[in-house]
C-alpha cells in the first residue's frame, strides 16, 4: 500500500507543478501598446472639458493648472484628445509637456486604449 501513496504523491506533485509552466504566459502584460507620433495641443483637461479652454490666449493658466496636477491632454490635427501619461521609467518628457500647455507640439510614445479611452505615454515631446 505504501508504493500506491508514493505514487500519488508524485503525480499530484507533477500536476501542481507542471501548472507553473504556464505561469510566464500570466506575466505578459495584458494591454499592447503601438508607437505613435501626433501633433497637436497640450491641454489642460479640466479647462478644456469644463470650459471648453484651449489655445495660446489660455496658456498660461493650463501651465498652472498641469502643474498643480490636473490631468494633461494632447489635442489632435484631427481633432482627437488624447489622455498624456508619464512613463514610469521616466517622467522628463512628461514633465516637459507640461511646460508646452496651450502650444502645438510632437509627442512620441505608447499608445494605450483600453474601455474606450487612448493614451499616449509620453516618450518625447517637441514644440512646433
Amino acid at each position: 500500500m505504501k508504493p500506491i501513496s508514493f505514487v500519488r504523491l508524485v503525480l499530484v506533485l507533477s500536476l501542481v507543478f507542471s501548472g507553473f509552466a504556464g505561469m510566464p504566459a500570466l506575466a505578459q502584460p495584458e494591454h499592447e501598446s503601438k508607437s505613435v507620433t501626433v501633433q497637436g495641443e497640450v491641454l489642460d483637461l479640466a479647462c478644456y472639458l469644463g470650459e471648453g479652454a484651449q489655445g495660446a490666449e489660455h496658456a498660461e493658466c493650463a501651465v498652472k493648472c498641469l502643474k498643480a496636477g490636473q490631468p494633461m491632454g494632447l489635442k489632435a490635427s484631427d481633432g482627437k484628445v488624447y489622455l498624456l501619461v508619464s512613463s514610469h521609467e521616466d517622467d522628463k518628457p512628461f514633465k516637459q509637456a507640461m511646460d508646452l500647455g496651450g502650444q502645438q507640439v510632437s509627442v512620441t510614445g505608447s499608445l494605450f486604449e483600453k474601455d474606450g479611452m487612448k493614451a499616449i505615454e509620453v516618450a518625447s515631446v517637441k514644440k512646433l
